[in-house]
């Protein structure tokens, strides 16, 4: 029996070594832990390293042979003993309970420390949620909206839409004339002695003043018979359809036919809907032209109904020459006229040439441009704010062309800036490179492979008729297109001209079309020169441009308002309609005091060659040189756009043309 129950005492001790031993493995796992955790676990399984009792002599070796050998604290056989008479075979229970004691503190530890880790985690996303917040709360109150740098944009062309693409490296054309621009203008090299850019250098500029809305005496006037209705559906984006509009009203008087206000086509390049009464306001057009010609708001009932294709009554581009004489309409046009009663014209854009054209008919085009189409008022009121936000409020006078441009709406300064007049000053550029333009010029712009695919690939899909006339056209490569003037400036040599002027980096700068091929990395060279750029985006919040929103003719017009309005405007290249428009009507109200500054992109580009060797000193002599001799006032000349060029007795007086 002795030996049965020592034999039976050893198994029962042997099962708490095994427990000792795992719970002093516990104990080491949980190193590091709390000190209450800690505290609790060791004083529920005993400390390591307590006192030894001095080992004895084993009496019985055979019983320990096959076992294990204890890990930590040693147990004796008088402890075996001990655990006989104390945990014998009636204690089993006990022992699991002390097993599963453990197990619950240990999780109800590992639930703590997860509690404390959750609660740790959501606390730090709270500051950061926090902090994020008044950064940007910070930096919409301290920072204001105009000095936002143009981003990537989408596929608009003239809304500006500004999306944020992939940053990609900047491309330069130019790095060795950067440098020293960027030089030149940390030094302020050019605040003593500039060419005064903010006005117009030319005194004759203010001899010539509006008169095209003063009554001849040979005009015809709107009496008589007609010879029936014209309707006109436009094309293209804003300017294009304003164009057509003066042309219509021309070709309604040399008629002598009726116009029914103009309609615009829905276009997929530009997906605009806008229609007349959108864009201008249809009753002041009315009132203005009722000396000139008649317009009614639709056809008479009788007319309605016609088919007018069908009976071959509507003209198209395919029908009538670009640029045609008075005399094909009189002998195209006029006949169906007087036959059905109604001529449509389809696609009506620049079909009526500017000379040789009668007097009254040229005065007439210049009336409509200049006096009768005037902007709705929604639209006037969102572009009174967008000029008053970019001269933030410190403009000492509204001018002619704000009164002319934004009718009621134009901003009145009582006082002027405490800074001086010179502080409420902007410089307006239309930065003509958007992807559309860029393709059809077939010009490199530095991009290499990548760029030449992508625009290949565009030009294949928008523009097939280029396509096919290339086939059969004589080779031009991209050098020569280059050194020819055919290609639109880039942001990069935007940026050079504008400090080889002298324009100080700290200048405002409305942008126009934002639009830019190639985005943000396109944009570096010039935001890193000017940084204070804005563009109606960065000026008008989300919920004062959602009006305007999915209307890019619309947008457009806010653009043309801060164009005309600028002190300065620079155009990078004269072959676009916005910035013909916006030249003419600057020289039409401007007072000679409304400068544009228009780069020779030929001669230009030869200087721009000499990027490699050229010193800035000369650089800046010849751009300067270049830009004034651009600046130069001259009449019209023969065949050229009285849009972009109304100094000319049919559109302007001035002491050596008199009034007509």
């Amino acid at each position: 029996m002795e030996t049965n129950g020592f034999g039976a005492g050893i198994k029962v001790n042997r099962r708490n070594v095994e427990a000792t031993q795992f719970a002093l493995l516990g104990e080491k796992l949980v190193v590091g832990a709390s000190d209450s955790c800690s505290t609790r676990y060791l004083n529920l399984m005993g400390r390591q390293g307590s006192p030894r009792s001095p080992r004895p002599e084993l009496q019985n070796e055979n019983l320990l042979s096959g076992s294990d050998p204890p890990i930590g604290r040693r147990i004796t056989a008088g402890d075996w003993n001990k655990g006989v008479s104390i945990n014998g075979f009636k204690n089993e229970p006990a022992k699991a309970c002390v097993k599963g004691g453990y197990a619950g503190k240990r999780q109800n530890w590992l639930r703590r420390c997860l509690r404390n880790f959750v609660f740790m985690l959501g606390l730090t996303g709270l500051i950061f949620m926090y902090d994020s917040f008044m950064v940007s709360f910070m930096n919409y109150v301290l920072i204001p909206p105009y000095t936002s740098l143009p981003r990537e944009t989408s596929n608009s062309k003239e809304d500006g839409g500004i999306h944020v693409k992939e940053e990609k490296h900047a491309i330069e054309m130019y790095g060795r004339l950067l440098d020293l621009a960027s030089a030149a203008l940390q030094k302020k090299e050019d605040e003593q002695g500039a060419t005064p850019l903010w006005e117009e250098p030319y005194d004759q500029a203010s001899h010539w003043k509006p008169c095209s809305d003063q009554r001849l005496q040979t005009s015809r006037g709107n009496a008589g018979q007609r010879n029936g209705y014209i309707l006109v559906s436009a094309n293209g984006g804003l300017n294009q359809q304003r164009v057509a509009i003066c042309n219509a009203v021309a070709v309604a008087s040399l008629l002598n036919a009726t116009l029914v206000i103009p309609r615009f086509l829905y276009s997929n390049v530009w997906k605009d809907p806008s229609q007349f009464s959108d864009i201008y306001q249809k009753e002041y057009f009315v009132k203005a032209l009722e000396d000139d010609i008649e317009i009614v708001m639709e056809l008479p009932p009788h007319l309605k109904s016609l088919d007018v294709e069908a009976i071959g009554s509507q003209i198209t581009d395919a029908d009538l020459d670009k640029e045609a004489s008075p005399a094909d309409y009189s002998r195209i046009v006029l006949p169906l006229l007087l036959k059905h009663g109604v001529v449509h014209f389809l696609g009506f854009g620049n079909r009526l040439g500017f000379d040789p054209i009668p007097f009254h008919l040229q005065r007439l085009r210049c009336k409509c441009n200049f006096h009768a189409l005037k902007f709705a008022p929604k639209i006037q009121e969102v572009g009174a704010l967008l000029v008053s936000r970019i001269r933030r409020f410190k403009a000492a006078r509204s001018s002619v062309i704000d009164m002319q441009i934004l009718g009621s709406y134009a901003p009145v300064y009582k006082t002027p800036s405490p800074e001086g007049g010179e502080t409420s000053k902007y410089l307006a550029m239309h930065l003509r490179f958007e992807e559309d333009m860029v393709a059809y010029s077939k010009c490199e712009f530095g991009g290499g492979e990548g760029e030449r695919k992508e625009l290949q690939a565009y030009r294949e899909s928008h523009f097939p008729l280029l396509m096919e006339r290339l086939k059969n056209a004589k080779h031009v490569s991209p050098g020569e297109l280059r050194m020819l003037g055919r290609c639109p400036l880039t942001p990069e040599e935007a940026a050079l001209l504008l400090a080889s002027l002298g324009i100080k980096q700290d200048t405002r700068i409305y942008l126009a079309g934002s639009h830019v091929y190639g985005g943000e990395s396109r944009m570096r060279p010039l935001t890193g020169l000017y940084p204070n750029l804005a563009t109606k985006e960065t000026l008008l919040t989300p919920i004062e441009l959602s009006p305007f929103t999915n209307f890019s003719s619309q947008l457009a017009a806010l653009d043309f308002i801060a164009c005309v309005t600028a002190d300065v405007f620079t155009m990078t290249d004269s072959g676009s309609q916005l910035s013909s428009l916006v030249s003419g009507f600057r020289a039409y109200y401007g007072e000679g005091r409304a400068p544009i500054l228009r780069p020779n992109k030929k001669r230009l580009a030869a200087i721009m060659s000499e990027n490699g060797t050229i010193s800035w000193n000369s650089f800046k002599q010849r751009i300067r040189k270049m830009v004034e001799e651009g600046q130069k006032v001259r009449p019209r000349r023969f065949g050229r756009s009285i849009y972009r060029q109304p100094r000319c007795p049919q559109c302007m007086c001035s002491p050596t043309t008199g009034s007509k």
